[in-house]
């Protein structure tokens, strides 16, 4: 999984610098889809599910919160996109996503992003072996609502992970501590927070796969894969395993 993680890592970093005024959110799609196969990966996303999904990543823009189709959609100064990218490697998964402001973007835009992100990271620092799922959520939660007024998309979740995309347990974005199963070591889990400048509520678009704010607000999505080892958390989809950010939030790094 680790060797899956760091191949959406690494894709997930082209596509941040890709994302530019002028690009087309299908240019970023055939970028990752020649990246992960380039490495000997298969894209997780494409062909995944009914109505088959038909694009190796989604691209998510401004009010769209997941799920959104790449195609010929161009991004503008101001947009923020939301990339989701899975890979397979040998039969195991990684799943991971950010959010790119794409040139210069409002206060409160990079405000709703640097929430999202770090709400990811409470949550994952927040699991400890022995604990439950929802001491994930509760911390999620919690960091999000001491920052302001945002909404936490509660319909979709993170999940567990690993020779499947989708796996047990759900792993929600708020609720109580101390719920759900038991956090072992060799669980990985998919953490990924979505969070929003206005309402909770979200629709389901035509297309089927995009889902959308209702009230059109910016929403952001961050996510990563994680295990739990008896030295702390190993973030399977970042390139440095989290070593960095997990120093800056004061937690012991479980990778090698």
């Amino acid at each position: 999984m680790r060797v899956a993680g760091l191949l959406v890592g690494e894709t997930l970093e082209l596509l941040r610098a890709a994302a530019q005024p002028g690009v087309s959110t299908g240019r970023l799609d055939e970028l990752a889809e020649a990246n992960i196969r380039d490495h000997g990966g298969i894209p997780s996303f494409k062909g995944y599910s009914h109505p088959p999904f038909p694009a190796s990543i989604c691209a998510s823009v401004n009010d769209e919160i997941v799920h959104g189709i790449p195609g010929e959609r161009i991004l503008v100064e101001g947009d923020i996109v939301s990339i989701d990218c899975g890979a397979i490697v040998d039969g195991w998964h990684g799943d991971a996503a950010i959010t790119v402001g794409v040139g210069e973007v409002t206060a409160e835009v990079r405000e709703l992003m640097r929430v999202t992100e770090e709400a990811l990271w409470h949550g994952m620092c927040a699991a400890r072996l022995g604990g439950r799922v929802t001491d994930i959520s509760h911390a999620v939660e919690q960091h999000v609502r001491s920052q302001g007024s945002f909404g936490i998309i509660e319909d979709y979740t993170g999940h567990g992970i690993g020779s499947e995309m989708h796996m047990p347990p759900n792993v929600p974005n708020f609720g109580r501590a101390g719920r759900g199963p038991t956090l072992v070591q060799g669980l990985a889990l998919a953490v990924e927070p979505m969070v929003t400048l206005g309402s909770k509520e979200s629709d389901l678009l035509e297309d089927e796969w995009t889902v959308a704010t209702v009230d059109g607000s910016f929403a952001a999505h961050f996510e990563h894969t994680f295990t739990l080892t008896e030295a702390g958390p190993w973030v399977l989809t970042a390139v440095d395993g989290g070593r960095s950010r997990l120093a800056e939030l004061g937690i012991p790094y479980g990778g090698r």
